[in-house]
């Protein structure tokens, strides 16, 4: 986990320079990585739980089977359950050390910082909520939709830190990719979340085997399109733009491969009835990652963009306070 955490500081960080010692911005920045990485990890456990109908495998919340290992009762289905509660759990511990660590750093952070760590706490809280109503509503699905558009939100928050904690130096080429970035992410975080409902109301069974809920499997086909394209805009745009952060290319590159991937799962899944459980997982595993991206590649041209517009103004006008 150390190891992933340092990798991303390598990938964002190109054209800085390298510090001696680690700052609280840096300790800060690497456990938001690593928390970031795990909530990764916990939306892929609660996709194979899902798939693999484990959700109420423990009938109880927040025990299960009123103990905290169900041992005597445990075999795949319960395991799925009990391990995503526990990586919840460790997570919420996790992030509750970091708005500690970030108050207590304050004056060393960007003033922003604790109260993003705060929000995310919040976030944590209202997901640890939804995940108890889905085993007392016996997974109702809007729920269920609202437990994993939480879990998304709760991801890309953090990303959203890591990003801005990240040094950075722009070549202020970027143009209209922060716009582009923005309303490819947003358009992929809702076809997230239609993929959720149709998973949630087993609507592709249901549409293939007794025509019903058609519509709200034909309403994530159709949403397949304006989020491709938007995706696939940003990736030209970066290709097309001159003098681009190496940063910024190694995100487009990776984009592109993950919205290849996303559309080859997407099918494979669809011809199959979502009857190969590993397919679907790593279909909605490789949705979270092609969001997350796409928020890593907005954030630093909007981060690009930003330093442009503070360099283009006369020095005697950028110093002066606004009035």
């Amino acid at each position: 986990m150390a190891n992933s955490s340092m990798q991303s500081d390598m990938i964002f960080s190109t054209a800085t320079v390298p510090s001696t010692a680690a700052t609280p911005q840096d300790q800060i920045r690497r456990l938001i990585w690593k928390i970031a990485i795990a909530t990764f990890l916990l939306m892929a456990v609660g996709s194979a739980t899902r798939v693999m109908n484990a959700g109420l495998a423990c009938p109880d919340w927040p025990l299960c089977y009123g103990t905290l290992i169900p041992s005597q009762q445990m075999n795949l289905q319960v395991f799925l359950e009990w391990f995503h509660r526990l990586d919840a759990a460790l997570i919420g511990i996790t992030t509750l050390g970091l708005v500690g660590l970030s108050w207590w750093h304050r004056q060393a952070l960007p003033t922003w910082t604790p109260w993003a760590a705060t929000g995310a706490l919040g976030l944590i809280l209202v997901q640890g909520l939804l995940g108890g109503l889905t085993v007392t509503e016996l997974l109702r699905f809007d729920i269920v939709t609202a437990h994993l558009g939480t879990a998304l939100l709760f991801f890309t928050t953090l990303l959203v830190m890591g990003v801005l904690l990240l040094p950075y130096r722009g070549t202020g080429t970027v143009g209209k990719l922060p716009w582009l970035g923005l309303t490819a992410a947003i358009l992929v975080y809702l076809q997230s979340l239609s993929g959720g409902l149709v998973g949630s109301r087993w609507a592709l069974h249901q549409c293939l085997f007794v025509s019903q809920l058609c519509g709200v499997m034909n309403t994530h086909l159709l949403g397949v399109i304006p989020a491709s394209l938007a995706t696939l805009v940003v990736v030209v745009a970066v290709w097309r733009t001159p003098a681009l952060q190496a940063a910024l290319r190694h995100l487009a590159n990776t984009t592109a491969l993950l919205l290849l991937l996303q559309i080859g799962l997407g099918i494979a899944t669809f011809r199959l009835h979502l009857q190969v459980e590993l397919l679907t997982i790593a279909h909605q595993a490789v949705g979270a990652a092609l969001l997350g991206t796409l928020v890593c590649l907005t954030l630093l041209a909007w981060r690009d963009r930003r330093m442009q517009s503070t360099e283009a103004l006369p020095d005697d006008l950028s110093h002066q306070p606004s009035h």
